[in-house]
Parts: C-alpha cells; sequence; structure tokens
C-alpha cells in the first residue's frame, strides 16, 4: 500500500475544504452584505424619531398653534412578569376587566395579515413590539402612575406631544389631527401606526409641511434585548426636524373679536387684506373651541355632541353656505351695465314699485344714488338692458346671448366656481346660464321676464360668503384680487406660487368710481341704507342686502371696505334670520373695521348692543300659503 500517495490525498482534501470555507467565510462578510444586514438586524433596533409639529402664527407674530407635551403608557408584552391585574387597575383607576380588555383589544387593533409561504392567517401583533396602552396622559395623570411604574416590568413611560391652541377660536381655520387609517399607511410609508395626519383645515393642506422629517436612531442590542449603545457611534442616524413655521395671514385678535360678536347667532364674517388677498378673520357661527378636538380621548367625547348639535357648528358657514346674495349683487350689475355700454353713471330709473317691490325712497336719477337707496326697480331695468340687447330680433335668442355674456362677467368675479385656494371645504355657488335656463324651460323658451329676479340677487343665484368678501376685495381694488388664502409665509419662502397671481376681472378700472361713490353714499349720504357702519376718522364703502330666506326671516348682509382710498380690509357679514342688512350687519361690520385699523373700539354702545343681541330666536315671518 502506497501510505505517501494517501497522505498527500488526504492533505489536499483538507486544503480544498479549508479553501472552500475561507473563500464561502469572505463571501459572507466582504461581499454579500445580506448576512451582514441579518446579523445587524438581530442585533440591532431601529427607532423612530417623531418631530413635533410645524408651529404657527398670525400675521402679528403671536403663537396661535403650538404643542403641548402629553405622555403614552407603553408596554412591551414579552418583557411583562406575573403581572398583578388588580393592583395593575387600580393604579390606572381602571377594573381588572378593562385592563383586560385592553390587552384583547391591542391585538385586534393590530389586524390579521396572510403569510405568502405558509398560506396561514397570521396576527400582525408581535410580543416583543412597543404598544400605546394608554394614550394621551397628561402631566399630572403621568407623574401618578410613573413612580410605581416598576413594580409592572414591561411598562414604561414614553413622551410625545399633540396640538394646543391659546387663543382658543379659528376651530374652522386649523381643523384638528386624528389618528391614520391603515389605508393611509399603506399609501405613504411616512406613517406608522398611531400617528395622527391633519384632518381639516390647514393641518389638513399643509400637512406635509407641518409634520416634518422623521429621525432615526439605531440601537444595539444585547441577547436580553437591553439597549446597550448607538450602533456605529451613531455614524447612521438621522436628526428629526420639525415642519416649518406657518405664518397666517390671519390676525388671531379680529379672529376671537368677531366670534364674540357672533354669540347668540347663526351665520359668519369673512374679511380679507385686498392688497394681498390674505383671510384676515374667516368666522363661522356658532363655532367651538379647537382644543374640544385635540387627542383621541377627546374626540371620542367631542365630536359626536358637536355633530349633534342642531347649531352645526362643525358646518363652514363662509365656505359652504350657498346663499341668495341679496342686495349686494346689484354692485356687480352696476359694473356689468357699464362695462357693457348699456347706462352711464348719470343713468336715473323710476322706482317703480308696481314692477318690482321696493322699499319708499325718491326714485334714483343717478348710478350712485341707485346704490345709495338700493333701489330694486332701478336694477330691474339695469339688468334687462344687459341681458336684452337686440342683437337678435328673437327676445328669446337675444335673451341667450345677452345672459351667456353676463355670465361671463360674473365668472371673472371668481363666482360659479371653487377657488384654487389652501381654504378647504368650499362650494362653487351657482352662476346660472343659458344653458342652465334651457334644461327647465326648453331651448329658446325662456327671456329675461323669466329670469328677472337675478336682478337683485334672488331667484338661482348662489354664492358663499368667501365669494361675497373676495367682491368687496375685488371692488376695493378696482378690479384685481389675489386668490384668497390663509398663509403667508411657509418658513421664509412666502406664500404658495398660486397665491400671487394677480387676477383681474372684464371690467375697465375707471367703471368702478360711480360704484364705489354709491358705496360711500350708502353709508354716508342722507337716505342711505347703511350709515350704521360708519367708522370715525375712516371712510367706509358699503352695501346692505337683504336676502329673501322661504325658511324664514329674511338674512341680514353687509358687504363693505376700508378705508375708501388706500383699503386695508375688506369684509361681509352674514347673519342669518337677522332681517334688513342695515339693522344689524352693517353696525357688527364697522366694529371688526375699526378693531382692525385702530385696534381697539370706541363705540361701547353699538358693541354692547351687538354683543348682547341674541338672533337665533327670531320669530319667522309668516309666509303666504
Amino acid at each position: 500500500m502506497n501510505l505517501d500517495a494517501r497522505k498527500y490525498v488526504i492533505l489536499v482534501f483538507i486544503i480544498l475544504v479549508g479553501c472552500v470555507y475561507l473563500i464561502r467565510l469572505f463571501f459572507m462578510q466582504v461581499v454579500d452584505d445580506s448576512w451582514k444586514l441579518r446579523a445587524q438586524e438581530i442585533a440591532e433596533k431601529r427607532k423612530e424619531i417623531t418631530p413635533p409639529r410645524g408651529i404657527v402664527y398670525d400675521r402679528k407674530g403671536k403663537k396661535i398653534v403650538t404643542n403641548r407635551s402629553y405622555y403614552n403608557l407603553m408596554m412591551k408584552e414579552e418583557d411583562i412578569r406575573d403581572l398583578d391585574t388588580v393592583a395593575f387597575a387600580k393604579l390606572l383607576g381602571w377594573t381588572p376587566e378593562q385592563v383586560r380588555q385592553r390587552f384583547k383589544d391591542i391585538v385586534k387593533g393590530e389586524g390579521t395579515y396572510k403569510n405568502p409561504h405558509t398560506g396561514k392567517v397570521q396576527k400582525n401583533y408581535q410580543p416583543q413590539r412597543a404598544y400605546p396602552f394608554i394614550k394621551e396622559l397628561t402631566i399630572d395623570e403621568i407623574t401618578r402612575i410613573a413612580p410605581h411604574l416598576e413594580k409592572f416590568p414591561g411598562f414604561y413611560e414614553d413622551l410625545t406631544s399633540m396640538r394646543s391652541y391659546p387663543f382658543a377660536g379659528a376651530a374652522n381655520i386649523f381643523g384638528y389631527l386624528s389618528e391614520v387609517t391603515q389605508e393611509e399607511i399603506d399609501e405613504d410609508p411616512f406613517y406608522r401606526r398611531g400617528d395622527n395626519i391633519g384632518r381639516a383645515g390647514i393641518e389638513r393642506y399643509y400637512e406635509k409641511e407641518l409634520r416634518g422629517r422623521k429621525g432615526i436612531k439605531y440601537i444595539v442590542t444585547s441577547a436580553l434585548n437591553n439597549a446597550i449603545e448607538s450602533y456605529a457611534g451613531g455614524k447612521y442616524d438621522t436628526i428629526a426636524k420639525q415642519g416649518p413655521p406657518l405664518t397666517l395671514g390671519v390676525d388671531i385678535d379680529l379672529q376671537v373679536y368677531g366670534e364674540q360678536l357672533m354669540v347668540n347667532k347663526r351665520g359668519c364674517i369673512v374679511a380679507i387684506e385686498p392688497e394681498t388677498g390674505e383671510i384676515l378673520a374667516l368666522v363661522s357661527a356658532p363655532s367651538f373651541d379647537p382644543n374640544l378636538l385635540v387627542g383621541k380621548r377627546n374626540i371620542g367625547i367631542n365630536y359626536p355632541k358637536l355633530v349633534q348639535d342642531e347649531g352645526k357648528p362643525l358646518y363652514p358657514r363662509p365656505l359652504a353656505a350657498e346663499y341668495p346674495p341679496g342686495s349686494i349683487f346689484k354692485l356687480l350689475q352696476a359694473l356689468i351695465g357699464l362695462q357693457e355700454g348699456v347706462i352711464t353713471p348719470e343713468s336715473g330709473f323710476p322706482c317703480t314699485k308696481s314692477m318690482v317691490g321696493c322699499h319708499n325712497h325718491p326714485s334714483a336719477g343717478n348710478l350712485p344714488d341707485g346704490i345709495k337707496h338700493s333701489c330694486n326697480p332701478y336694477f330691474y331695468y339695469v339688468v334687462r338692458r344687459i341681458i336684452q340687447q337686440g342683437k337678435k330680433r328673437s327676445m328669446f335668442a337675444d335673451a341667450e346671448i345677452g345672459l351667456n355674456k353676463w355670465a361671463e362677467y360674473m365668472h371673472s368675479f371668481g363666482l360659479g366656481s371653487k377657488f384654487e385656494s389652501d381654504i378647504t371645504g368650499m362650494r362653487a355657488g351657482l352662476i346660472p346660464d343659458a344653458a342652465y335656463y334651457d334644461k327647465w324651460y326648453g331651448h329658446h323658451g325662456w327671456a329675461f321676464s323669466t329670469i328677472r329676479s337675478i336682478s337683485i340677487g334672488q331667484g338661482e343665484v348662489k354664492i358663499t360668503p368667501l365669494q361675497m368678501a373676495n367682491l368687496a376685495a375685488m371692488i376695493a381694488n378696482r378690479g384685481w384680487y389675489y386668490t384668497p388664502h390663509f398663509v403667508r409665509s411657509i418658513g421664509n419662502d412666502g406664500p404658495l406660487p398660486q397665491f400671487r397671481v394677480k387676477h383681474k376681472t372684464m371690467i375697465s378700472p375707471e367703471n368702478f368710481a360711480p360704484v364705489i361713490e354709491g358705496m360711500r353714499r350708502a353709508v354716508y349720504a342722507p337716505g342711505g341704507t347703511a350709515h350704521r357702519a360708519a367708522v370715525n376718522g375712516y371712510v367706509v364703502c358699503g352695501k346692505t342686502g337683504t336676502a329673501q330666506n322661504p325658511a324664514g326671516e329674511d338674512h341680514s348682509i353687509f358687504l363693505s371696505f376700508a378705508p375708501m382710498d388706500q383699503p386695508k380690509i375688506a369684509i361681509v357679514v352674514f347673519i342669518e334670520n337677522a332681517g334688513f342688512g342695515g339693522t344689524w350687519a352693517a353696525p357688527l361690520a364697522s366694529l371688526m373695521i375699526e378693531k382692525h385699523l385702530t385696534g381697539k373700539v370706541t363705540d361701547k354702545e353699538k358693541e354692547t348692543r351687538i354683543l348682547t343681541a341674541n338672533l337665533l330666536n327670531v320669530i319667522p315671518k309668516k309666509k303666504p300659503k
């Protein structure tokens, strides 16, 4: 037997096996990262750090949305040892059954999934993961619980934050937050179960800005799952970054004051800065404290109550309520008539009450006086000239051309469509055109006499209070406007690009002068319908409106801007079922104007009258059967 040859064969075999192991080891450690990553996954923990949401300021730099510290009581089932359910329940102020049910709810809340390899349905719940056992504990609540947690292994406190609203107003502007749904988690990898997301208002529109950027911290753990140190000395950690602050155009003092004035009233106030399109105040009444919807517990208690409230405080009246504009619509009819050349500033018409009802006043000998008196027959004549211009021999074909041109003007005023804005919850209103009436009466089955109610802002015309306020800004600017919006700056970058685009109407600037003069006379000239809107030291231009309401008393409306030259505020006040626009809406608007321009209110008698007025229970008018 050749023992030497066999010895060399065995030696070569051992060397070859060793080489194979060495090559494989080199491949696993140097070339193939998957093994390295797998080892890391076993030994490290990846912890997401959620930053506090961005702060919100008003136009004067006041913090109006901040963050407040809260605590979650966390649990990790694999660390729980011999839990004394009775003692733990006593610490929480719960019953033992509530504690046991909470464990079941957590497991159930995580849901299930189908294992693609085995085909079996398995639970998403993992005993080694941490879950919130109780969320949103206050400092007082956690202070009572935390000192005793050492008796209950597997439970610990975790600091978090939620929104806080120092001024307890502007709920309809801010919106609120609530927990993300599974669908939202699937759509956006930013979110994890238990995270919050904006549900309404600016919290929703600017969600991606306000939420900031999450950070990641890698922790090396021991075999017992205890943290030892940061992985690689923190080399791969990323820092959480808070979202940029938002600065609104809103004046929070004006907003809160407006909400106070609208107590015991239904309706709204919208104030805009004409020069920028920034919303100064947007009041929906009845209103509510936004702190009522902070956190899951508060939402669970208060949201159902707000939904069931007969005053509908969650309904955004300035944005979604589509009202007949009433007499404020006459301003637009005058502008269109001037632009079309069917009237001049000197045009006069008789107050023919047999043709259309009107209050007692002298006939208007010119356009400014027609506006001052808010004469219904005057604007019946004006709009008839706009619609029936004699361009066709058939009055029906002629009315079709005239109405479509009229509707084109209305669309240039921003009516009949939604603004592309950061204001959520808007509706478009309604500006009827020929196609609209064709559906009701048939093609060429109608003429001006059929639709004459649009002359005075009644009938089929519907616009929102936000659109009304924008009309005031448009008139104040003599024919142009910026899209109304809330946010004047994201961080230091200014507003979104679409809010820097100037929109022009179809009306020439010179045609605004006689209309504005009529608005001035409505406030200051004898016989004007809006004398209660005057403000000492400033020239207010305004127009009253009294919109018919089939369900009860008429709505009180006032549209205005001030000062007459270099206007700083455009405002509309809409009070449901309050009657004549000059009685309630006009004086309320004057208080808002003075507050904004001077920072104070001097007419305390007028202020007291508005603050103490209860217009919720106005006796409805008897309607003819």
